[in-house]
Formats: C-alpha cells, structure tokens, sequence
C-alpha cells in the first residue's frame, strides 16, 4: 500500500536530517458521543526520524495517548480521524496509517514495523500465559531466537525468572517491564512508548530511559509519551508540548528546556521541584468546548484581545516551531 508523503519542517537543530521514518500532518481526532463531540487532537504535525528520540510531554488529558492509538487504529468505533501519517520503511513501499485499514495495520505494522509499550499493561498481557510464554511466542512469531527471551527479560530490568510467572503475580511495575519486553522482542524500526516509567521506583525509570535512548543510538526511532518532564529531559532529542489536543511547541530538547517560548511550557517547567516548583494556575479547558482562539490564553499571564484567534506554528530562532501570538524570546525569562 502505498502513500502521499506530506509536507515536513527541517529536523530541529541536532537531530538526524535523513527522510522522517514517520511524517504525522494535520492529523485530528474527534469522539462522538450522544450529545457532544470529543476533540481529543487538533491539527498535529510532527516528525521523527530513524535515530531519533521525540518526547510528547504535556498535561493528562491533552491527548497524548489518543495520539498514540491515532496512529495504530486502536481507537474505539465512535472516533473520527483525519488527516495523514505516514511510515517509510527502507524495504517497502510508505505507507499512510489513517487511512491504510485495520487489516494492514494488524499484518504488517503493529508490533512489526511499529511496537506499542501501553500505558496500562494489566489489560494488555494475556492472564494464562506466563511472562516467558508470551516473549517466546512474539519471538517466534518474527522469526528471532526464542532462546532470547532472558535477555530481553535482563534488558528491560526484569529478573528472568519472573517470566515464569504469570501477569496477576507480576506487580505494576514487573509488568510494565514485561510489556516494554514484548514491544522490543520483534526490534521494531519505530516504538511508541506510553508512559513506559509507570509503576517503576527511580533506578528502574533511569534503567528505562537508557534502554530507550540506546535503542534510538542503534538507529531506531522512539516516540516517548510522558508526563515526567524529567524524563523527557534525560533522553529527549526533541520535545513536543502538548496543550489541550494540539502542539503548542515542538523544538530541539536542550533549547527548548534552557529556554521555553511558549507560556505554557514555560509554566510547566516552573512547575518542575529544581525551578520555581509553583503549579501552573487555573485549569486546562475541556476537550468538549475549546476555545476558537489560543486554548491557553485564560492562564497564560501574556494574553491579549489577540489571543482570542489561533495562533499558526511559526518558526523559532535556533529552529523548531511555537503556536504562541507573544512567545517568550529565547533566552528570556517567562
């Protein structure tokens, strides 16, 4: 099957400049329900590209993981997507994910050529397979060593006889290592990871982040999903801060935490224990009834008449994008 590849921004400062691995554009999804419509994600544009680890950050429910699931039609009946994502792959056709149909997606992309650790892995693991069972199936599955089960099972942080246990004798945090093992078994070009640090003390969450980070230096891509800024921090080649269903800011990792310009990533970062530690005020609006303008603009402390229009991504010195009307000059303080 094949795709029109849309139109991509130039990678960011620092990050691989070859063709994107996935090319997301305009991408929006709506929940119908009996009497309003869900506006989960608005008129996303992003790029990753193979050696690139791209961190989503933003507050819960802003629609990070809806995007997540966008892109492997894991989303429910009553949802709506428009817009493309497109998937290259050196050996193959591209090939658009919104629009490719589930057959497609369920033969030749998820857990293939694209790997999903879930936010919730206790619904993802079948209950009567042990851990071991279930890694040596995918193993066998994609045509790798089933005998490899231990090591990924040491990779992940996971002690290789807990994979003899099945998942209702798994803690949290045992099972979000067994799923982020099942996502790596196939050695997908593309992994999503969801929240992957759920449930881990602050030695397994570092553990986590390397694995992720060291998979994107062998020249895979990562789409990391978090609400641990700290995380993003650690890892992230580029950053993009999500605000109530769109991207508000989308630059180079180390610039945009040295210097946010947009307010919202800006107050998120104050938010953070070693900045100012101060919450950011008032609350997010619903993804029921946004606003027509900037949906940031009732918290935001630079707000004027013009915020009540949506302000367009617009270029950022040192590259990358923000939707702002007043962003915050690089190298100034919010």
């Amino acid at each position: 099957m094949t795709a029109t590849e849309p139109a991509t921004a130039p990678a960011p400062p620092g990050c691989p400049t070859s063709r994107p691995l996935l090319a997301v554009d305009g991408l929006g999804v709506r929940f119908r329900l009996p009497d309003v419509s869900v506006h989960a994600v608005t008129d996303l544009s992003l790029s990753v590209r193979a050696g690139e680890l791209l961190a989503v950050v933003g507050e819960s429910g802003c629609g990070k993981s809806v995007l997540a699931h966008a892109l492997l039609g894991l989303l429910p009946a009553n949802a709506t997507i428009t817009g493309h994502a497109v998937l290259h792959h050196p050996d193959s056709d591209p090939v658009d994910l919104v629009t490719c149909g589930q057959r497609h997606l369920a033969r030749e992309v998820r857990g293939r050529r694209v790997g999903l650790v879930p936010q919730s892995p206790a619904t993802a693991l079948n209950p009567v397979r042990t851990g071991r069972r279930l890694l040596r199936e995918t193993l066998r599955a994609h045509g790798r060593d089933r005998g490899g089960a231990d090591r990924l099972a040491v990779d992940v942080g996971l002690d290789p006889a807990d994979l003899d246990r099945y998942p209702h004798e798994l803690s949290g945090g045992m099972a979000q290592r067994l799923v982020t093992a099942l996502a790596l078994a196939p050695d997908p070009a593309l992994l999503i990871a969801d929240e992957p640090t759920t449930g881990l003390d602050r030695p397994l969450v570092d553990h986590t982040l390397d694995l992720l980070r060291r998979r994107c230096d062998s020249g895979a891509a990562v789409v990391l999903i978090t609400h641990d800024l700290a995380a993003a921090r650690r890892v992230a080649d580029t950053v993009a801060v999500m605000y109530a269903s769109r991207v508000v800011e989308h630059r180079e990792g180390d610039r945009l935490f040295a210097s946010p310009t947009h307010p919202y990533g800006a107050a998120l970062l104050d938010a953070l224990p070693d900045r100012a530690f101060r919450p950011v005020p008032g609350d997010p609006p619903t993804l029921t009834a946004l606003p027509v303008g900037c949906a940031f603009a009732p918290r935001c402390p630079r707000r004027t008449e013009r915020c009540s229009g949506q302000p367009p991504p617009a270029p950022v010195a040192g590259g990358g994008t923000v939707a702002c009307h007043h962003p915050i000059p690089t190298g100034a303080v919010a």
